[in-house]
């Protein structure tokens, strides 16, 4: 990467922000044709630096490294795969406060948060070097004299990984640790918006010490570079985190190539607040996770089905919570929720409050944008908000809580489940029988009761229904890396 460049936003002076660059056989370099796009600091809209465009004759070159970096780490022993993983994730949590920097200016999220990223995507690192170590084939006991019958795991091939902007360092980690821990090269597609901080990831990886090819990171236009690269022979298996609708495009082609595809998508994820909880601790965890990184995380709180017996003491809570946050820079001491990425959020945002007042909701707290510079939205409680309302059908990405009360777990859980996402979902009860019917009914991948979001990696993370298939934590993530030989010998 080129750190030359002098960060020009003045909220954040003193800090430099990198020109970036594509990564591509072992190489930093611009892109063939010297193309590159502006990085806008999303609390200014200030341009920081430029990132480089990757062409066709780039890709070209980033799948040849791409396939012979495969050759070799395939044959590169696990201990040795997780030695030099291990030593990326040191150098991650060295630079922890760089990394973060980077990811503060051209993100948006507070300072404090985007360390927290860096550190888990170390923890990630870790984790799934270790799991590496133990991708196990195993013996079947045969049928006749004389025969043996094995079966093998294998890495599945070069793999391509297209990622966005909310979480730019997490999401391209979970990833790269799976591809690299089973054998697998990588190409990375990350986004135009936030390129500095996947960068800062692949070099710690390429410090460490890995061979050229085995990690590529490109830019440029999605539709071209995911057109080009999934149909690609090269290419064996495809990872994307995003939208359902551009999901379903991908995973489209992945079929029609028969490639193996991971898909994390879209959530509209319910919060099921029982009479019996704790109100108080139910509204400060809510808050905290709703508004982390400015609501724009896919497993974020955002329809709240709350028992109208404790509706009013839970938004009264709720609200004092919100009003207490402080909006600002992230690179601004004291900050506690960040602008949004980028203005297409803000117009979302403003819909969907017009929507939901014009079917009769409340704006009990923010509802409007805070100045005229940046991406600044004020933290939402929305109450009383009707189910037609586009909030409560459309996934807002964005510091919004939508409230209606529930009078029986049945109902709410009904309501859960109507929409076609199932991605994450949360819930607060102190009731044995409430936990058992969530856990059984509730069609949602990933469940966290009486807490607020703990992806960790050992964890599988991944949803269902139209919010994706296939897992990107756990051990069923290494699975999707690999392919499955069975040999069967007879002594003859």
């Amino acid at each position: 990467m080129n750190t030359t460049t002098a960060e020009r936003s003045p909220a954040a002076a003193t800090l430099s922000y990198p020109n970036v660059q594509l990564h591509i056989a072992g190489q930093w370099r611009d892109g063939a044709e010297g193309q590159s796009l502006a990085v806008l600091n999303p609390a200014s809209g200030v341009e920081i630096g430029r990132v480089a465009v990757a062409q066709r004759r780039d890709l070209d070159e980033a799948l040849a490294a791409a396939a012979s970096g495969f050759e070799v780490w395939r044959r590169t022993a696990a201990v040795e795969r997780s030695r030099l993983m291990r030593e990326a994730a040191r150098l991650m949590r060295e630079r922890a406060d760089d990394t973060a920097r980077l990811l503060t200016l051209e993100q948006g999220k507070p300072l404090a948060e985007a360390k927290v990223e860096v550190m888990f995507a170390a923890d990630v690192i870790e984790w799934f070097a270790e799991e590496g170590r133990r991708v196990y084939g195993r013996i079947i006991a045969p049928r006749a004299p004389g025969a043996s019958q094995h079966v093998y795991k294998e890495p599945v091939g070069p793999v391509a990984a297209f990622t966005p902007w909310n979480f730019p360092i997490n999401q391209v980690v979970r990833k790269m640790s799976a591809a690299l821990a089973t054998g697998c090269s990588i190409i990375v597609k990350a986004a135009e918006e936030t390129p500095a901080s996947p960068a800062a990831l692949v070099k710690a990886f390429v410090d460490a010490g890995l061979p050229p090819g085995v990690v590529g990171l490109v830019y440029g236009n999605p539709a071209e570079i995911s057109e080009y690269l999934i149909p690609h022979p090269v290419i064996r298996k495809i990872t994307f985190t995003g939208s359902t609708p551009v999901g379903k495009q991908l995973a489209a082609m992945a079929g029609l190539h028969m490639k193996r595809a991971t898909m994390e998508l879209g959530g509209h994820a319910p919060v099921i607040v029982a009479e019996d909880c704790d109100v108080a601790q139910a509204a400060k965890i809510a808050v905290g996770a709703k508004f982390r990184n400015a609501g724009q995380v896919c497993i974020s709180p955002t329809r709240f089905l709350v028992a109208n017996k404790v509706r009013e003491a839970f938004v009264d809570a709720m609200v004092a919570a919100t009003k207490g946050l402080k909006v600002g820079a992230g690179t601004e001491a004291g900050t506690t929720m960040g602008p949004l990425a980028n203005p297409r959020r803000l117009a979302a945002m403003q819909r969907l409050t017009a929507d939901a007042v014009q079917r009769g909701a409340t704006v009990a707290a923010g509802g409007e944008r805070l100045g005229d510079a940046g991406n600044f939205f004020a933290p939402t409680v929305l109450t009383n908000v009707s189910g037609d309302s586009l909030v409560f059908n459309e996934e807002p990405f964005g510091p919004m809580a939508a409230v209606r009360g529930f009078d029986t777990i049945e109902e709410a859980i009904q309501e859960a489940n109507r929409l076609p996402f199932g991605l994450a979902g949360y819930a607060f009860t102190n009731s044995m029988r409430n936990v058992r019917l969530l856990t059984e009914n509730l069609q949602v991948g990933m469940l966290w009761i009486n807490q607020p979001a703990a992806a960790w990696p050992e964890m599988p993370f991944g949803g269902v229904k139209d919010s994706g298939y296939g897992s990107e934590g756990g051990p069923e993530a290494l699975e999707a890396y690999l392919n499955t030989k069975s040999v069967a010998t007879l002594s003859l």
